[in-house]
């Protein structure tokens, strides 16, 4: 672990390789686990403008929890967090064959939207845990993913050039500046 302004980092971000493997996982961390996306306060807002923009892009059952529960729910542990299909997908979830696509990031492919997609899933398999003085941000090394693992190893692609845009979105250039520095230092 090491500190980056008022973030403390895992080496494993640095040591680890990863490509997300779509034809081999099919989308499973869209459809697997036992929560939502996490989110901040801003997104829930976010997702309460957008939804009628991203709507059109989604699956009736999406659609059918969404507007049951809303755009965001607060999770058994009260973080807040997308909802979920039967406890499983999550709601946002949209399907190209077999293979799990986030309805969101689709709208904001074709345009329709400029916000991505919930950073938290931008950033996988990254997870950020603010706390109060600082933000814990760690590898979530997840067996879903092995197949990304192996590709980027194969790459020879680390974790946190994989991530490279959405660390920037949720930190800054300086900081990733820095983190590339660090990362730079660890190879001497």
């Amino acid at each position: 672990m090491f500190q980056l302004g008022k973030t403390i980092v895992s080496e494993d971000i640095l040591e680890k390789d990863f490509v997300c493997n779509l034809s081999a996982c099919k989308g499973a961390c869209c459809v697997d686990g036992d929560a939502g996306a996490p989110l901040s306060v801003e997104e829930t807002k976010i997702l309460e403008e957008i939804y009628p923009k991203v709507k059109p892009f989604l699956r009736k059952q999406g659609i059918a929890v969404i507007e049951a529960q809303g755009t965001w729910v607060k999770g058994t542990d009260g973080d807040l967090e997308t909802p979920l299909i039967d406890d499983k997908d999550c709601a946002y979830v949209i399907f190209d064959g077999k293979t799990a696509l986030c309805g969101i990031e689709q709208a904001y492919n074709q345009g329709i939207i400029d916000w991505k997609k919930p950073v938290s899933c931008h950033l996988y398999p990254i997870r950020v845990k603010d706390f109060t003085e600082f933000a814990a941000v760690n590898y979530d090394k997840w067996d879903i993913c092995d197949a990304a693992c192996s590709l980027g190893q194969e790459l020879e692609v680390p974790v946190y050039k994989f991530v490279k845009e959405a660390l920037v979105r949720k930190f800054g250039e300086d900081w990733y500046a820095e983190l590339e520095k660090v990362a730079l230092d660890m190879k001497k």
